[in-house]
């Protein structure tokens, strides 16, 4: 084939002589090795130099344009596609707690409306450090989520001095799945029945500094619970961290604590294996609406609420983001979701991962000022 000379106006598509660029508008065989010569200078460019510069910047455009709509249509069909395969769910905190009952209630009804099944983990220990800062460093593809409280994120942010991850900025927010408040419970050998004769008791010389209360750990939410209690109602109860509030359940039941702030404490209660005290939120729980809140039962002011959330890596995709937050929705829109959650005592939210943020930047700060009027901090 001839090669076609183009015009060098052939930039005006209006020139009668302009050509074209197409395929077969120049045969690249008969100039491949001048135009890659190291003696080619591109400031004496031909009409044929032009046309191949042209040409080369043309297919560089359309490869990038290939490229970037590939890379968008892959992640549309990932998404869309999305689950493929089994969910882990990581619960920092070992199982029998409330935020493992909670998440194991959220985790079912999710599986059945995204088509696949999601396996919780246990990954317990620090006050639920460990597991938070193990889905941290996760590949963030949907595959791996955290199922926890605000013990891990507002108190252990404010508590822990040198924590290993950043509450926000290493986590993907999906959705705040609702908020409670803590029962306190004491053990049946505790001869008080309610808040003033509790404090009047931990007060007292012969038992001050005797009486230990369990929690889910250091710089927990339940720690936090124990430390504002100590401060606001001038006891001295003595902190004995586990592994999760099931843990320390078992050790309030056995006598070896005296006291525990559980949110899943109801079945012992309603089984008069513990005796409840009062609840740390500032309304009462509607299940047991005739039990003061501590604020009302003396401790004037006391108000602490915890919430279970959801998250993934830093970096998780949009759209499998939207589809998780969508997932959450559903499930807590289904009658027995409701049903087993109040029944925990929770109220249910649904949030946006923006509301979601939005909320631990507002508490961290809240939490802050309390830890500051407490003697000490939380240690």
């Amino acid at each position: 084939m001839t090669p076609t000379r183009l015009s060098p106006r052939c930039h005006h598509r209006a020139d009668p002589d302009c050509q074209p660029i197409t395929a077969h508008a120049y045969s690249f065989s008969k100039f491949d090795a001048r135009f890659l010569s190291p003696e080619y200078n591109p400031s004496t460019r031909t009409d044929e130099g032009l046309f191949l510069m042209r040409s080369i910047c043309q297919l560089k455009f359309l490869a990038w344009l290939g490229l970037v709509g590939l890379v968008s249509l892959t992640s549309i069909a990932h998404a869309q596609s999305y689950p493929v395969r089994p969910i882990k769910a990581i619960v920092p905190y070992a199982a029998g707690g409330f935020s493992d009952q909670a998440s194991r209630v959220i985790a079912e009804a999710m599986s059945r409306n995204l088509g696949q099944n999601i396996v919780i983990e246990n990954r317990a220990g620090g006050g639920g450090r460990i597991g938070s800062e193990a889905v941290s460093k996760m590949t963030p593809d949907g595959y791996q989520l955290l199922m926890t409280t605000n013990g891990t994120k507002t108190y252990m942010a404010v508590v822990e001095k040198s924590l290993s991850y950043d509450p926000v900025n290493d986590f993907t927010p999906i959705s705040l799945v609702g908020k409670y408040g803590l029962l306190m419970v004491v053990n049946p050998s505790v001869p008080a029945k309610n808040l003033p004769e509790f404090l009047a008791y931990a007060r007292d010389a012969k038992t001050k500094g005797k009486i230990n209360y369990a929690s889910s750990g250091m710089g927990s939410g339940l720690h936090f619970a124990g430390e504002l209690f100590n401060a606001m109602g001038k006891t001295d109860m003595v902190h004995v961290p586990y592994k999760g509030s099931g843990p320390g359940m078992q050790d309030v039941l056995a006598g070896v604590c005296q006291v525990i702030f559980d949110g899943a404490a109801k079945p012992q209660i309603d089984a008069d294996k513990v005796r409840l005290i009062g609840t740390t939120s500032s309304v009462r729980d509607p299940r047991y609406p005739d039990i003061p809140t501590l604020s009302e039962g003396g401790l004037t002011g006391y108000d602490l609420t915890y919430w279970v959330g959801i998250f993934a890596p830093k970096g998780l995709p949009p759209e499998i983001q939207a589809r998780l937050n969508a997932s959450v929705k559903t499930a807590l829109a289904e009658p027995d979701v409701q049903r087993k959650l109040n029944g925990m005592g929770m109220t249910l939210v649904g949030s946006t991962p923006e509301q979601m943020v939005q909320e631990i930047r507002t508490e961290t700060a809240k939490l802050r000022q309390i830890a500051a009027q407490i003697p000490g901090g939380v240690n």
